[in-house]
């Protein structure tokens, strides 16, 4: 319960001269630059990596805190599409798909996915340049593999100077041995890499042959920056003379550029490279911190009523109504209406000379404390004067998992002050509620049928040979409730136009439980995307519990079973789950094949707190392999939730193919976020470098965890800011 608050030395190292020459303007450059005081704001762009840089050298800043970005850059050759993500203020992550043309001597090309990571490890001071340490490409392949520490200086408010130290891809032009020697041979040599890829390349991090880079940035005006850099990436495969002409001629490791600002979250840039070829690329950003409609399209919410003061109207402070039954079915009638008109049902009513217990069934808004702010502005309009404690019960799939109570004079005091929000968070009693003190619920509510039809879409981003395939069509989706934590819901899709499904024939030597998914995204339709019995239900007040039955998912039918221990006021939550899962058909209707499996998976979950959430599985998969999950996913306070996770199992990697073990980024998008509009509807999105068949789950709607979290303590205060909206 949470209680409410009163108020290297690197000398004798020899170099060539011709290296000293060559890497003399990053040392001159970054030297001069730490005797000059920082600008107000370091500006920043993307580099045809699609990370903050110039134009194929990194630079040591980064990009504002949570900013997503995507940019996509083409030169002769070469197609880069990365996907970057500021963690932290520190710390950013790349996922990045490539095609590289005539790769090999012999012309081959090649399709490449690659992660990087970057921390920023000093901020710029005003003598001091941010300094930042770089993996690029640290478990895929190698095509692009490569390390770097860099430093970079603004002077000024127009221009920045940078200047670092590369190994790998970024050593690969007039390099020099390894100055990391000093601390052992291993840093001599840089090893090969898994021909099958996803393997972190820790044996090959910062070894082999380093070089300089060193290059400037200077804005001409809020729009317009022009860049010249020299570049420590020699491009050996490319420029390679094999049995094909060359794509890409490196005649100069110098490189220009210049990128304009359509609009502030756009840029387009141009660049000529290595004496050779032009190359452009446009860069999109977004910050999910930031709302996309500005203060959104919501209603205009019921304004609080305040009462008259005692002394001038005691009779209205009389609970000489208690016990009138005339008037308390009045008062639930006309609360049931004027909350249906907010999308919130009134589940049950409870009314005592002084409070008034209400739980409420949220429809419409994504943030629970919007809809309890709402309830609680309708409750000042319609209760007696005497009525002065307001315990809301929200209410989830039959389920109570919290109570909040408010007290009516300080809803009446803080509804137009600026920091009324968090003035009554911190004054509300978050509680949790006893299972033996469950209500009644109104007569006429159960059995009740809820459906709809709209338009879907659906995109893979795992295919081998291409990365992104989707499909349109539309969906009818239906609810029948039994009784609050007894219902029938359903999905059926009729897919129109695209193309999700291929002819190419899955390689995996295990059990084929997710590789043949394109097998069973060439259905025509109609398709029961899922078609389940659920049960949920509450044993004691800490846990929770779900039973589903059922064509749990399109791939798999059968019976889920899921039982979660998360206190109201906890941080911590601990999980159980168990499926018998049977492998549908691959037209997706009622059919099922012979393939059936027994999983499941102990869970840990942890909030860290600044929308950081942790959880960490461990059990067996679909294919009867054995292992962990764990993943990461940040929670924004409009509801949008990025995350990354992977999974090993005792699976060898070989046996797993491509990628070695599963794992991938993923991406929750409130539609209110983009449309302004409240609604509950979100996008789920996942990327995976490859889809194989180790570290399978089954992909079951309605986990407990995800349901229960947001109307805990924490996931309550996370979301508060929208109390008053």
């Amino acid at each position: 319960m949470r209680t409410p608050q009163k108020h290297t030395n690197l000398s004798g190292l020899l170099l060539s001269a011709k290296t000293i020459a060559t890497g003399a303007a990053s040392f001159i450059l970054c030297f001069l630059a730490s005797a000059l005081p920082a600008s107000a704001e370091s500006k920043y762009s993307y580099s045809l990596y699609g990370t903050p840089g110039l134009i194929d050298m990194p630079t040591a800043q980064s990009a504002k805190d949570a900013e997503l970005s995507v940019t996509v850059s083409r030169f002769e050759g070469q197609a880069r599409t990365t996907l970057n993500f500021q963690v932290t203020p520190r710390l950013s992550a790349s996922f990045r798909y490539a095609t590289i043309d005539n790769y090999t001597p012999t012309g081959e090309s090649i399709s490449d996915r690659s992660f990087d990571f970057r921390y920023r490890l000093l901020d710029e001071g005003r003598y001091r340049p941010a300094v930042a340490i770089g993996l690029r490409d640290f478990m895929g392949t190698g095509p692009y593999s490569g390390e770097y520490v860099v430093a970079t200086k603004t002077i000024g408010d127009r221009l920045s100077v940078t200047g670092g130290l590369g190994w790998g891809r970024l050593g690969s032009y007039n390099g020099f041995s390894n100055p990391l020697a000093v601390f052992g041979d291993s840093f001599d040599t840089r090893s090969g890499f898994s021909t099958l890829g996803g393997e972190p390349n820790y044996k090959s991090w910062f070894r082999g042959d380093a070089a300089l880079f060193a290059g400037v940035s200077w804005a001409a005006g809020d729009r317009l920056a022009f860049k010249a850099e020299y570049s420590s990436d020699g491009y050996a495969h490319e420029s390679t003379v094999g049995l094909v002409s060359d794509r890409l001629t490196h005649r100069t490791p110098l490189n220009f550029g210049v990128n304009y600002q359509i609009r502030p979250n756009m840029n387009l840039s141009a660049s000529y490279l290595y004496g050779s070829v032009l190359a452009v690329g446009l860069n999109v950003t977004l910050n999910p911190r930031h709302k996309s409609m500005g203060s959104g399209l919501d209603p205009t919410p019921i304004p609080v009523k305040s009462r008259p003061a005692r002394h001038i109207s005691p009779k209205d402070w009389g609970t000489g109504w208690v016990g009138d039954s005339q008037r308390e079915d009045a008062i639930r009638t006309t609360l049931t209406k004027i909350l249906a008109a907010e999308g919130i049902d009134l589940i049950a009513l409870e009314l005592t000379g002084n409070t008034a217990r209400v739980q409420i069934h949220n429809k419409r808004y994504d943030a629970t404390p919007q809809a309890i702010g709402r309830t609680a502005r309708v409750l000042t309009q319609i209760l007696p004067a005497s009525v002065e404690v307001f315990r809301i019960e929200p209410v989830i799939k039959g389920m109570t998992p919290n109570s909040v109570t408010l007290r009516r004079t300080g809803i009446e005091s803080l509804e137009h002050t600026s920091d009324g929000g968090q003035i009554t968070y911190s004054r509300a009693e978050i509680d949790t509620v006893l299972p033996s003190n469950r209500m009644e619920p109104q007569t006429g509510l159960y059995p009740d049928l809820s459906w709809g039809l709209s338009p879907f879409s659906e995109r893979i981003f795992s295919d081998p040979g291409s990365p992104l395939r989707a499909h349109l069509g539309v969906e009818l989706s239906g609810r029948y409730e039994i009784s609050p934590s007894l219902s029938i819901s359903g999905v059926i899709q009729q897919p129109l136009i695209g193309d999700l499904g291929t002819d190419s024939v899955s390689d995996s030597v295990i059990q084929h439980v997710r590789s043949d998914e394109n097998i069973y995204a060439n259905a025509d339709g109609p398709l029961i995307k899922r078609l389940t019995l659920d049960h949920y239900f509450r044993p004691t007040s800490n846990l929770y519990g779900r039973i589903s039955a059922g064509y749990l998912e399109r791939m798999y039918g059968g019976i889920s079973g899921e039982l979660l221990w998360k206190p109201v006021d906890s941080r911590f939550g601990l999980g159980l789950e168990m499926n018998y899962a049977k492998q549908r058909d691959f037209d997706q209707q009622f059919g099922f094949q012979d393939y059936s499996v027994t999983t499941g998976h102990v869970s840990a979950y942890y909030e860290f707190g600044n929308g950081f959430h942790g959880q960490v599985d461990v059990g067996k998969y679909l294919a009867g392999d054995l292992g962990v999950t764990v993943a990461l996913d940040r929670e924004f306070k409009n509801g949008w939730k990025v995350g990354a996770f992977a999974t090993l199992t005792d699976v060898p990697f070989s046996d797993f193919g491509k990628g070695s073990f599963d794992k991938g980024i993923r991406f929750t998008i409130p539609l209110s976020w983009s449309s302004g509009r409240p609604t509950q509807r979100v996008t789920n999105t996942v990327i995976r470098p490859s889809t194989r068949d180790g570290g399978a789950r089954l992909g079951i709607e309605g986990r407990l965890y995800d349901l229960v979290r947001g109307f805990h303590d924490t996931g309550l205060k996370n979301r508060w800011g929208r109390f008053w909206r």
